[in-house]
């Protein structure tokens, strides 16, 4: 099975820019459809965005699409979220997540889940 790492959150301006990894180990990311979702503080964790697994094709919700960016780097078997234009409403604790099957926007999809990391927007 494969287990997941996110980094790279923390404190950002409102408009500022932000990018998350989701290291991967004992599986290669590539086989895995890779989900981001977060949570924001009293609410439910929610779909973000995904990468397919041999085309990385991406999609995403309408309220990052032109702002978020998923990749993914075979060589370094990591997968990132390249955040701009960040708003307040994006502050929220972030997470990937793993399927081997399909794309899916529904997280109880998801088999493997990496711990999350913590993005704060501030005005």
């Amino acid at each position: 099975q494969v287990q997941l790492v996110e980094s790279g959150g923390g404190l950002a301006q409102a408009g500022g820019s932000l990018t998350l990894s989701c290291a991967a180990s004992g599986r290669t990311i590539s086989d895995y459809y890779i989900g981001w979702f977060r949570q924001a503080p009293g609410k439910e964790r929610e779909f973000v965005g995904r990468i397919s697994r041999a085309l990385r094709t991406t999609y995403y919700v309408d309220s990052v699409k032109d702002r978020f960016v998923i990749s993914r780097d075979n060589a370094k078997n990591t997968v990132y979220l390249q955040m701009n234009s960040l708003k307040l409403e994006d502050t929220a604790v972030y997470y990937c997540a793993a399927r081997a099957t399909s794309a899916s926007p529904n997280q109880l999809r998801y088999d493997y889940w990496g711990q999350g990391t913590q993005v704060t927007v501030s005005s």
